[in-house]
Protein backbone atom coordinates (compact mmCIF):
# COMPACT_ATOMS: atom_id res chain seq x y z
CA UNK A 1 0.00 0.00 0.00
CA UNK A 2 1.16 3.67 -1.05
CA UNK A 3 1.63 5.75 1.79
CA UNK A 4 0.19 8.88 2.77
CA UNK A 5 3.94 10.11 3.36
CA UNK A 6 5.06 9.27 -0.54
CA UNK A 7 1.87 10.71 -2.01
CA UNK A 8 2.44 13.67 -0.63
CA UNK A 9 6.11 13.95 -2.16
CA UNK A 10 4.88 12.66 -5.12
CA UNK A 11 2.14 15.65 -4.97
CA UNK A 12 4.78 18.49 -3.89
CA UNK A 13 7.13 17.37 -7.20
CA UNK A 14 4.07 17.49 -9.56
CA UNK A 15 3.75 20.83 -8.37
CA UNK A 16 7.17 21.87 -8.55
CA UNK A 17 7.39 21.21 -12.40
CA UNK A 18 5.19 24.43 -12.80
CA UNK A 19 8.91 26.30 -12.36
CA UNK A 20 9.32 25.71 -15.99
CA UNK A 21 6.78 28.04 -16.57
CA UNK A 22 8.40 30.83 -14.70
CA UNK A 23 10.11 32.91 -17.00
CA UNK A 24 13.19 35.57 -15.94
CA UNK A 25 14.27 38.67 -17.97
CA UNK A 26 17.63 36.65 -18.84
CA UNK A 27 17.38 35.36 -21.97
CA UNK A 28 19.78 31.66 -23.28
CA UNK A 29 22.99 32.48 -24.77
CA UNK A 30 22.42 32.21 -28.46
CA UNK A 31 19.23 32.33 -28.74
CA UNK A 32 15.81 35.62 -27.87
CA UNK A 33 14.57 32.47 -25.74
CA UNK A 34 13.81 33.85 -22.05
CA UNK A 35 15.68 31.23 -19.42
CA UNK A 36 13.18 29.78 -17.10
CA UNK A 37 13.50 28.87 -13.33
CA UNK A 38 14.04 25.34 -13.70
CA UNK A 39 16.67 26.40 -16.18
CA UNK A 40 18.85 28.71 -13.65
CA UNK A 41 18.46 26.59 -11.01
CA UNK A 42 19.89 23.84 -13.28
CA UNK A 43 22.76 26.19 -14.27
CA UNK A 44 23.79 27.20 -10.94
CA UNK A 45 24.07 23.55 -9.42
CA UNK A 46 26.42 23.23 -12.51
CA UNK A 47 28.43 26.16 -11.13
CA UNK A 48 28.24 25.04 -7.63
CA UNK A 49 30.00 21.85 -8.41
CA UNK A 50 32.78 23.23 -10.09
CA UNK A 51 33.88 26.21 -8.73
CA UNK A 52 32.83 25.20 -5.24
CA UNK A 53 36.59 25.20 -4.80
CA UNK A 54 37.02 28.65 -5.28
CA UNK A 55 34.92 29.00 -1.99
CA UNK A 56 36.94 31.18 0.53
CA UNK A 57 35.19 29.43 3.37
CA UNK A 58 37.59 26.19 5.51
CA UNK A 59 34.64 23.98 4.74
CA UNK A 60 31.66 23.92 2.75
CA UNK A 61 29.02 21.26 2.60
CA UNK A 62 28.34 21.07 -1.18
CA UNK A 63 25.15 19.01 -1.08
CA UNK A 64 23.64 21.81 1.17
CA UNK A 65 24.54 24.56 -1.25
CA UNK A 66 22.98 22.23 -3.97
CA UNK A 67 19.72 21.97 -2.07
CA UNK A 68 19.30 25.64 -1.74
CA UNK A 69 20.25 26.34 -5.33
CA UNK A 70 17.47 23.71 -6.16
CA UNK A 71 14.92 25.06 -4.18
CA UNK A 72 15.89 29.06 -3.55
CA UNK A 73 13.27 29.84 -6.85
CA UNK A 74 10.56 27.55 -5.91
CA UNK A 75 8.51 30.37 -4.19
CA UNK A 76 8.31 31.74 -7.64
CA UNK A 77 5.89 29.34 -8.68
CA UNK A 78 3.26 31.49 -6.80
CA UNK A 79 5.15 34.90 -5.97
CA UNK A 80 6.68 35.47 -9.82
CA UNK A 81 9.81 36.54 -10.65
CA UNK A 82 10.39 39.96 -9.42
CA UNK A 83 13.21 41.31 -11.58
CA UNK A 84 16.38 42.57 -9.37
CA UNK A 85 16.54 45.82 -10.49
CA UNK A 86 12.53 46.82 -9.97
CA UNK A 87 12.18 48.94 -7.03
CA UNK A 88 8.48 48.89 -6.62
CA UNK A 89 8.20 44.92 -7.31
CA UNK A 90 11.09 44.42 -4.76
CA UNK A 91 8.97 46.56 -2.00
CA UNK A 92 6.56 43.58 -1.56
CA UNK A 93 9.10 40.49 -2.99
CA UNK A 94 9.12 39.14 0.62
CA UNK A 95 5.63 39.12 1.59
CA UNK A 96 4.99 37.80 -1.95
CA UNK A 97 7.39 34.68 -1.51
CA UNK A 98 6.74 33.84 2.35
CA UNK A 99 3.38 33.22 1.09
CA UNK A 100 4.26 31.06 -1.66
CA UNK A 101 6.33 29.22 0.68
CA UNK A 102 3.94 28.45 3.09
CA UNK A 103 1.59 27.66 0.47
CA UNK A 104 4.23 25.44 -1.54
CA UNK A 105 5.99 23.49 0.88
CA UNK A 106 3.81 22.65 3.27
CA UNK A 107 2.25 20.01 0.67
CA UNK A 108 5.44 17.84 2.04
CA UNK A 109 5.64 15.78 4.61
CA UNK A 110 6.38 18.16 8.05
CA UNK A 111 9.92 16.96 8.33
CA UNK A 112 10.83 17.61 4.93
CA UNK A 113 8.30 21.14 4.60
CA UNK A 114 10.83 22.00 7.49
CA UNK A 115 13.91 21.14 6.32
CA UNK A 116 12.86 23.09 2.67
CA UNK A 117 11.70 26.17 5.00
CA UNK A 118 14.98 26.13 6.60
CA UNK A 119 17.20 25.90 3.71
CA UNK A 120 15.20 28.44 1.70
CA UNK A 121 15.27 31.08 4.53
CA UNK A 122 19.18 30.12 5.16
CA UNK A 123 19.48 31.21 1.54
CA UNK A 124 17.41 34.69 1.89
CA UNK A 125 19.76 35.34 4.88
CA UNK A 126 23.03 35.48 3.48
CA UNK A 127 24.81 34.66 6.71
CA UNK A 128 26.16 30.32 6.54
CA UNK A 129 29.09 29.82 4.16
CA UNK A 130 27.48 27.85 2.12
CA UNK A 131 24.42 30.60 2.19
CA UNK A 132 27.25 33.27 0.73
CA UNK A 133 28.37 30.93 -1.67
CA UNK A 134 25.00 29.89 -3.33
CA UNK A 135 23.88 33.53 -3.23
CA UNK A 136 27.02 34.50 -5.13
CA UNK A 137 26.58 32.00 -7.92
CA UNK A 138 22.76 33.44 -8.02
CA UNK A 139 24.15 37.17 -9.35
CA UNK A 140 26.97 35.80 -10.98
CA UNK A 141 25.00 33.57 -13.27
CA UNK A 142 22.66 36.36 -14.71
CA UNK A 143 26.06 38.39 -15.04
CA UNK A 144 27.41 35.67 -17.61
CA UNK A 145 23.94 35.43 -19.34
CA UNK A 146 24.00 39.13 -19.96
CA UNK A 147 27.88 38.99 -21.01
CA UNK A 148 27.08 36.81 -23.75
CA UNK A 149 23.95 38.46 -24.96
CA UNK A 150 25.15 41.96 -24.89
CA UNK A 151 24.12 42.80 -22.32
CA UNK A 152 20.12 41.96 -23.12
CA UNK A 153 19.06 43.30 -19.85
CA UNK A 154 21.15 45.49 -19.12
CA UNK A 155 19.63 47.69 -21.82
CA UNK A 156 16.48 48.84 -19.90
CA UNK A 157 16.76 52.54 -18.16
CA UNK A 158 18.55 53.42 -15.38
CA UNK A 159 20.81 50.17 -15.10
CA UNK A 160 24.51 51.12 -15.27
CA UNK A 161 27.62 49.58 -14.08
CA UNK A 162 27.37 50.89 -10.61
CA UNK A 163 24.22 48.96 -9.87
CA UNK A 164 25.39 45.71 -11.30
CA UNK A 165 28.74 45.86 -9.47
CA UNK A 166 26.71 46.70 -6.42
CA UNK A 167 24.39 43.69 -6.99
CA UNK A 168 27.30 41.30 -6.89
CA UNK A 169 29.43 42.72 -4.77
CA UNK A 170 28.27 39.84 -2.42
CA UNK A 171 31.04 37.47 -4.18
CA UNK A 172 33.81 39.89 -2.46
CA UNK A 173 34.43 37.67 0.58
CA UNK A 174 33.16 34.28 0.37
CA UNK A 175 34.47 33.93 -3.16
CA UNK A 176 37.17 36.43 -4.22
CA UNK A 177 38.52 35.07 -7.22
CA UNK A 178 35.16 35.41 -8.72
CA UNK A 179 34.53 38.81 -7.80
CA UNK A 180 38.03 39.61 -9.29
CA UNK A 181 36.92 38.07 -12.76
CA UNK A 182 33.11 39.81 -12.00
CA UNK A 183 35.07 43.39 -11.76
CA UNK A 184 36.58 42.16 -15.00
CA UNK A 185 33.70 41.06 -17.21
CA UNK A 186 32.00 44.73 -15.79
CA UNK A 187 34.60 46.84 -17.15
CA UNK A 188 34.91 44.51 -20.30
CA UNK A 189 30.93 45.12 -21.02
CA UNK A 190 31.80 48.91 -20.52
CA UNK A 191 34.46 48.94 -23.16
CA UNK A 192 32.19 46.68 -25.30
CA UNK A 193 29.25 49.24 -24.98
CA UNK A 194 26.60 46.77 -23.58
CA UNK A 195 26.71 48.33 -20.18
CA UNK A 196 26.56 52.43 -19.19
CA UNK A 197 29.15 53.75 -16.29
Amino acid sequence: MVSERLIKQIEFIVEVDKLKRIFRQNVVIGTTQQENDAEHSWHLALMAIFLSEHSSAETLDILRVLKMLLIHDLVEIHAGDTFCYDVKGNQDKSEREQRSADKLFNLLPSDQAQEVMDLWREFEKMETPEALFAASLDRLQPLLLNYHTHGHTWQRPGINSEKVLSRNKVLEQPVPLLWEYVKDVIEDCINKGYLVR
